[in-house]
């Protein structure tokens, strides 16, 4: 049933955000009077269609249809969706109908700003989107973060860098963290070459070596807040009943002033233990048990850090919907950077949709999947800005050329670039389905 409900959040949010991309386009098309001759949601490869405005029995429905402009249909094929524009080059690569007279409602007799605006109406559609999902997150449930005021336990890949348990991060080159959920993220984003910690009471200086960085990306859980093992409450059926809310393990086995970590990892390896060790309750310092059961647990419920939460108007959540839309962007920009250069390995964490559909939860939650909408929205436009022939980018990019030059591309060129960008989107997608088929199988 999970991985069924993972199956249904993810068709039902890449159906969404291709259909509001291609009409963006379709959108500044008729605007400007230009035919549009297909809209698509999926790819009909072999003309072969599970949904068209042309078939007969919708025509029998829909006399009226039959004089509309536009197919609108569903392809078998779900790696995207389209609209195929008269007098556009594009993949369905078409070259026939060019080698006629222009039509005036055809996309290459219009103008180049025109052409523009119709090239960048996808991108500026997913933009919109992700704006207005995330004022709506803000004005709904406000917003969440867990300020950067807790020192780290780091795993394996950190201790390696340098970090070491209870170092509290204050900055990376001269960036001031503030989300402690981010730290991991913005190491790897800024690829920072420094990293200032608190240990102790001393400020030290970390030199991070660049080559780890790909160990970042791939290292779930970098850094954990390393925590005190203090008591909130008692489970029910506990074997600690000596203790109350507020006590603070001192010691454990020898060691002083262990880490919550810590003492898990001691307790699952020491099931049906008993050992006497000292707390702090208030300004006392007693020696109490810490028992574990079989299962290696102590049925002690923890303080744990307390993430920080914003309540937000609507007047307020529109320019914070924004900013966060916009630092969003930035993060992708950076991930997107990371990926080609190739010394980081963050090639290796490029997925398809096998990885996207990792990331919605196992059951329906608004927040978490309006939250994931958006930002995959930001990611489905700043992939069609890149400027490759076959993604918008590239079509926004001869069409600036030509404003600026005054001189056009020809259909020959514009065909053989659209060759060149789909054979480097075929290696993309097969590098994308090549790495989510090698991490199923490790």
């Amino acid at each position: 049933m999970a991985v069924l409900m993972k199956i249904l959040q993810l068709v039902v949010a890449l159906s969404a955000l291709i259909a509001i991309h291609e009409a963006g386009h379709f959108f500044w098309a008729r605007i400007f009077g230009i035919r549009v001759d297909k809209f698509f949601l999926f790819f009909d490869i072999g003309g072969v269609k599970l949904f068209s405005t042309r078939s007969a029995w919708f025509l029998k429905l829909f006399p009226k249809a039959a004089s509309w402009k536009t197919e609108y249909g569903i392809g078998w094929l779900p790696l995207g969706g389209y609209c195929k524009i008269a007098g556009m080059v594009d993949e369905s690569l078409d070259m026939e109908s060019l080698k006629k007279e222009a039509q005036p409602w055809e996309f290459r007799s219009k103008k180049s700003w025109q052409r523009l605006l119709v090239m960048s109406g996808g991108v500026l559609n997913n933009f919109l989107l992700a704006i207005a999902l995330f004022i709506a997150i803000l004005a709904i449930w406000g917003g969440v973060y867990v300020p950067n005021d807790y020192p780290v336990y780091p795993n394996a890949v950190a201790r390696e860098m340098g970090f070491r348990s209870g170092d509290r991060i204050l900055k990376m080159d001269d960036y001031v963290p503030q989300d402690f959920l981010d730290l991991q993220a913005d190491l790897a984003r800024r690829q920072a070459r420094t990293v200032t910690v608190l240990r102790g009471a001393d400020t030290l200086t970390l030199y991070i070596d660049q080559a780890l960085i790909g160990a970042v990306l791939n290292s779930p859980g970098l850094f954990d807040a390393a925590l005190p093992f203090v008591v909130d409450s008692l489970q029910e059926g506990s074997l600690n009943p000596g203790l109350k809310r507020g006590d603070r393990l001192l010691t454990l086995q020898g060691s002083t002033d262990p880490w919550l970590q810590d003492v898990r990892a001691w307790l699952q390896a020491h099931p049906d233990t008993c050992v006497y060790e000292k707390w702090q309750r208030g300004a006392d310092t007693l020696t109490l048990p810490l028992v574990s059961d079989s299962t290696g647990r102590a049925g002690v419920l923890l303080s744990m850090p307390m993430a920080q939460r914003r309540s937000y108007s609507i007047a307020q959540a529109i320019p914070a919907g924004a900013k966060l839309a916009w630092k969003s962007v930035g993060g992708y920009l950076r991930d997107l950077r990371l990926v080609a250069t190739p010394s980081t390995g963050a090639y290796k964490s490029v997925g398809s949709f096998v990885a996207i559909g990792e990331v919605f939860p196992s059951a329906w939650n608004w927040y978490q999947f309006l939250y994931i909408l958006a930002m995959l929205s930001i990611m489905l436009g700043v992939m069609n800005l890149l400027p490759v022939p076959g993604l918008d980018g590239g079509h926004i990019v001869f069409c600036l050329w030509e404003m600026i030059s005054g001189r056009k591309p020809s259909d020959r060129f514009m065909q053989i670039a659209q060759i060149v960008g789909m054979v480097l989107l075929l290696l993309l997608m097969m590098l994308a389905f090549g790495n989510d088929i090698g991490r199923l199988i490790n």
